[in-house]
């Protein structure tokens, strides 16, 4: 097979439909839209929308809220990091931080803080940078001679 010789699959690309371009085109007159009503006009279709009955969004009751400025985590466990520091994914003496995690692909590309837990446990060393954590993985942490800095601590005292 030759570059000149590359063709698309029969029926991989179609025509686009032409409405409205004469009686011989099958779709002319009305464009296929039937005759009148709220259907047939530019910017028809109305979202739920039903009939002139009370629509289900407004039948039904509205229940909680949803606090827009709510602090959402994304969650870290410990024996994640230790496996990449395993792995070589974190070096074993720099910093951990929201770069370093996001370069081992511990944590996506959306910007959400981190939290720390502890499941799992961390045998090296570590220095962690983070949003928030838990007692139990602080100590962990600890226990295995790192230290944990939290770093909403530091914005509220600037």
């Amino acid at each position: 097979m030759r570059l000149n010789e590359l063709r698309d699959n029969v029926g991989a690309r179609t025509d686009k439909k032409r409405v409205g371009r004469g009686a011989g085109s099958g779709t002319g007159k009305t464009s296929g839209k039937g005759h009148k009503g709220q259907k047939s006009r530019a910017g028809a279709t109305i979202n739920g929308f039903e009939g002139g009955q009370m629509p289900i969004y407004r039948r039904l009751p509205k229940r909680g809220f949803k606090n827009p400025f709510r602090k959402e985590y994304v969650v870290i466990n410990l024996g994640d990091v230790q496996a990449a520091i395993e792995s070589g994914r974190i070096g074993a003496g720099e910093e951990i931080n929201e770069n370093t995690l996001r370069e081992a692909g511990l944590v996506g590309k959306k910007r959400l803080r981190i939290r720390l837990l502890a499941r799992g446990e961390i045998k090296s060393k570590v220095t962690m940078r983070v949003a928030g954590a838990s007692k139990t993985a602080m100590s962990a942490v600890e226990k295995a001679g790192g230290i944990v800095i939290l770093e909403e601590a530091i914005e509220t005292k600037s």
